[in-house]
């Protein structure tokens, strides 16, 4: 891969996230001042950053608190930050989680709540149903990592087992008025999907939540299972009257951040194309589709001419079985997507979470072109064996081909870029 290639779709990626820039997300989003307090809360990888644009924009006094990962906060004037375990839950996201509850209780119908809500919130926001415990959604986090479910069906999981998703936070704080502004990470930008919708309900109940466990062979612990089937009441659903008069409002999302990279593109001679912002399935999969329509480009002009750069977006599985690696789904698929392609000439592809970072790992993402698996084979390893083992990110760190960016203050999933010159 030349230096001007990589150059361009790290250009790609900058583009996405500026489109999600907090600031730039809010600042035309901004509810009207109420007669009575305004009580700012929030939970994801981007809340502190938001949380801190909502501060400088807002004309009058607030108040609040939001959660953020660990290592993701910024600093705040008035709005506290507080910091928890993502992707596992912890303690702190236990208290995080009562001082969320803390600062909208007893509020009233002339006071305002503005949710900051991106993703990440499922995992910061750790709030047991009664008779569970931390033990128990942690485990049940675990479980729902490893099984490849897409994020609807873990979300409708999640949602019964929980005290504030499927919107509960929203519910404790009537009478006052929510108004819930969100940054989208999941495919088709429904708001009750993200962080699992702590101040958004929907109509998910138990049953379909026990369905999700069945259609995909999600192997629970006993106790969550007898929850789901027992527990006195689903979610409340999004007719139930302390949700009137709410606003939901999506304010950045993957789709806007794919045209903000496609016109970067454009502006320097290369057509692009975006093939989807809501793709989901296996990540090695996903990218063996993916490589098959870069080499058929490539080989024979269609169904795009060259150059041109095929952008997607939404959030792919890993599906993990017994013993693993290291890397996220952005590097499995890159991996996967690298012996798809290789040998082939003028192709080259990054693929990288907006938030910064892969899984639990320190990058974004990778890039790779048609002479990666070479290289990875020269320097003594087996690529299709660390694919099989899970293990990506050792991979791509080998051949210095890892994407590495730090958190980047946003989420809207995940940004792949296959550019094909040739």
């Amino acid at each position: 891969m030349t230096s001007d290639d990589r150059a361009f779709l790290a250009s790609l990626f900058k583009a996405a996230v500026a489109a999600a820039d907090p600031r730039r997300a809010l600042a035309a989003t901004l509810p009207e001042r109420p007669k009575g307090r305004t009580v700012v809360i929030g939970a994801g990888k981007g809340a502190a950053q938001l949380a801190a644009a909502f501060e400088d924009l807002w004309d009058g006094p607030l108040e609040g608190v939001v959660v953020t990962r660990y290592g993701y906060a910024c600093p705040t004037r008035q709005i506290r930050v507080l910091e928890a375990a993502h992707p596992v839950p912890d303690k702190a996201g236990l208290a995080a989680t009562d001082a969320l509850f803390k600062a909208v209780s007893g509020l009233g119908p002339d006071d305002l709540v503005v949710a900051l809500i991106c993703g990440g919130g499922s995992a910061l926001l750790a709030a047991p149903a009664a008779g569970l415990t931390l033990e128990d959604e942690v485990a049940l986090n675990k479980a729902l990592l490893a099984s490849g479910a897409p994020i609807g069906a873990m979300n409708a999981i999640r949602k019964q087992i929980s005290r504030i998703k499927g919107g509960r936070l929203a519910a404790a704080a009537h009478p006052a008025r929510v108004v819930s502004l969100i940054v989208s990470d999941v495919p088709g930008d429904d708001p009750a999907q993200v962080a699992s919708g702590p101040t958004v309900p929907d109509d998910v109940g138990r049953a379909e939540a026990l369905r999700a466990v069945r259609d995909h062979a999600i192997d629970l612990p006993d106790r969550i299972v007898r929850h789901l089937q027992d527990a006195p009441e689903d979610a409340p659903k999004s007719d139930d009257p302390r949700f009137a008069g709410n606003v939901v409002q999506v304010i950045a999302s993957a789709a806007r951040s794919l045209e903000a990279a496609a016109d970067v593109a454009r502006s320097t001679g290369v057509e692009a194309v975006i093939l989807s912002d809501a793709i989901e399935g296996e990540a090695r999969e996903v990218a063996r589709m993916h490589g098959a329509m870069a080499r058929e480009v490539a080989q024979r002009g269609r169904p795009f001419a060259a150059p041109v750069v095929m952008l997607s977006g939404g959030e792919t599985t890993v599906t993990i079985k017994g013993d693993h690696g290291r890397g996220g789904r952005n590097s499995e698929f890159m991996l996967s997507l690298a012996l798809e392609i290789e040998g082939c000439a003028g192709i080259s592809a990054l693929a990288a979470d907006t938030d910064g970072i892969d899984g639990s790992e320190d990058n974004a993402g990778a890039f790779a072109d048609g002479q990666t698996v070479t290289r990875m084979r020269a320097a003594g390893l087996d690529p299709a064996a660390l694919l099989a083992g899970h293990d990506a990110w050792s991979a791509f760190d080998a051949v210095g081909q890892l994407f590495v960016t730090g958190p980047t203050g946003t989420n809207v999933n995940d940004l792949r870029a296959i550019l094909i010159r040739t």
